[in-house]
């Protein structure tokens, strides 16, 4: 990976010119309580640049400078903290282990790094996305101010770093596509042992057995929810019964190597889907498959919503749930009681990933190397009018798409989703 890093750096580089800095900060250690803090996971930009997985540092990127391109600031090796939290890499280390030209104590960084950016006409960062490095920077630039008249123009890189991790190569791809067969492992596993009068919590910890398993962790919060639990769409309490003759509906993917799988499946805890749950599965499904194959190099990136909007208005309105006509109900939005979200997102880095959706107000277009989700869904609550059989029945079902010419690359593809396939697995 360090050339792919390497690689980043110079692209980016060359993208903001000689005259240009760039300075990327790391993620910094959240409290979870008192003093336990959440397990530290570096800034997806900061990783993506360097590789350095340390909090307390920042990156500095100087094109052409004679000296060395790549500046990091981080901690000092302290053996009695390395005691407790384990090894610091400290300016030696990621000379040695990251590439790095320059590297510097953390505490320095006021003193050292208003004279790397001295002469600069533009200053590449974040904006606006953390108060305390804002002030920093401009104090940085206040200090060089004040000795030199230097008062660069600051611009955000978000925009160019973000459209640089839309497109994947051939190593995150790979990355991408072992963190959802590991997801996929762990929603089959559910499938295989899930029974009436189990908890939600028992299926979320399969998920958590067979993501450790493979050195993985969770990209967000499992979703494991049955019967009316399945229509909340971000439900994460995952603490009631599942009972017989309802729907569990699971979102859940794994983390691996800084790169996120995302995968929904819906199924039947008993085993056997009643004629209502099969027709909105079935409706779900038919507008999932349609809208995996609008994900192609010249599409729309809405494309894949708008064929998955008119085919579970067709499906809700052929089963009576919606009433008009089909072009009427879609111009009104009417299925908004029942799907009330977008069809998809970029995945990569992030479970909801970087990268602009419209450029100059139209749909971006599809290009190869883009990963997306597919994730049409149908909720429905336990409301009046709603025949009985049709109440408290969310089904959604997910998977990620790589685009790959006219031939959609399904990287979620090792967990089934076909409705006989389903039952039998839980059946045997």
């Amino acid at each position: 990976m360090k050339i792919e890093f390497e690689k980043r750096r110079k692209q980016i580089m060359k993208m903001v010119g000689s005259n240009a800095a760039i300075i990327i900060p790391c993620a910094m250690p959240c409290t979870r309580s008192r003093d336990v803090d959440y397990l530290f996971r570096q800034d997806s930009d900061f990783y993506y640049l360097s590789g350095f997985e340390e909090p307390n540092s920042l990156i500095v990127l100087i094109p052409e400078r004679a000296e060395g391109e790549f500046i990091l600031f981080c901690k000092n090796k302290d053996k009695l903290k390395e005691k407790w939290d384990g090894p610091i890499s400290g300016p030696e280390g990621a000379i040695m282990n990251y590439d790095v030209n320059e590297a510097y104590p953390i505490e320095k960084i006021d003193e050292i790094l208003p004279k790397l950016i001295s002469e600069k006409e533009f200053l590449y960062c974040p904006v606006n996305i953390n108060r305390e490095f804002d002030q920093s920077i401009n104090n940085w630039i206040k200090n060089n101010n004040k000795k030199n008249n230097c008062n660069p123009e600051i611009i955000t890189v978000s925009h160019l770093l973000h459209d640089m991790r839309l497109f994947k190569s051939q190593s995150e791809i790979s990355i991408m596509r072992k963190a959802a067969k590991i997801a996929a492992i762990a929603h089959r596993r559910a499938m295989t042992i899930v029974k009436p009068g189990m908890y939600e919590f028992e299926l979320e910890a399969e998920f958590i057995h067979e993501f450790r398993k493979y050195n993985a962790n969770h990209s967000y919060n499992p979703i494991v929810g049955g019967g009316k639990n399945a229509c909340i769409l971000h439900y994460i309490s995952n603490d009631s019964i599942l009972n017989d003759g309802d729907l569990v509906l699971i979102d859940a993917g794994c983390e691996l190597s800084y790169y996120a799988s995302d995968i929904t499946r819906t199924f039947p805890i008993n085993g056997k889907f009643s004629p209502e749950q099969r027709d909105i599965y079935n409706i779900v499904l038919s507008a999932q498959k349609a809208a995996i194959l609008k994900v192609k190099q010249g599409n729309q990136f809405n494309e894949p919503h708008d064929i998955a909007v008119k085919i579970i208005t067709e499906g809700l309105k052929d089963i009576g749930l919606l009433r008009g006509s089909l072009s009427s109900l879609i111009e009104k939005r009417a299925y908004n009681r029942f799907f009330m979200h977008r069809t998809g997102h970029w995945i990569g880095m992030d479970v909801h990933d970087v990268g602009d959706y419209m450029v100059e107000d139209q749909w971006r277009l599809f290009e190869n190397g883009m990963v997306t989700t597919i994730e049409p869904g149908i909720y429905i609550d336990d409301d009046e009018d709603i025949p009985k059989n049709f109440r408290n029945i969310g089904i959604r079902i997910e998977d990620m798409v790589l685009v790959k010419n006219n031939t959609p690359d399904i990287l979620s593809k090792n967990i089934e989703k076909e409705l006989n396939n389903i039952e039998d697995i839980i059946k045997n």
